[in-house]
């Protein structure tokens, strides 16, 4: 069953974002799932942005056990970006589409 993860990264900046994005990928980016390390297989959608006092980012993940492979990579970079004490808000998708 499809999840949804979202993280509130409160006092994150677009920089702290890039930073975590540019150790996942080795310096690479991200503008495509075949972007990302083997372990984020089963993303099927990301989406970040600003928010009041922070930033968030949104995932759709096929299953809770894709989204815990990648939490094994993307937890210590997130802790060495100050962000350790982030927990996210997983819920069951009920429904996606993907123009």
């Amino acid at each position: 069953m499809a999840i949804v993860v979202t993280f509130e990264l409160e006092g994150a900046t677009q920089d702290v974002y890039d930073a975590c994005i540019d150790r996942i990928t080795g310096g690479r980016g991200f503008s495509a799932v075949a972007d990302l390390p083997k372990e984020a297989a089963g993303l099927i959608a990301h989406v970040s942005g600003p928010v009041e006092g922070g930033w968030r980012v949104t995932d759709v993940w096929e299953s809770a056990e894709a989204f815990e492979s990648f939490a094994a990579v993307l937890a210590p970079i997130v802790s060495d970006l100050g962000f350790g004490h982030v927990q996210p808000q997983v819920t069951p998708a009920h429904n996606v589409v993907i123009h």
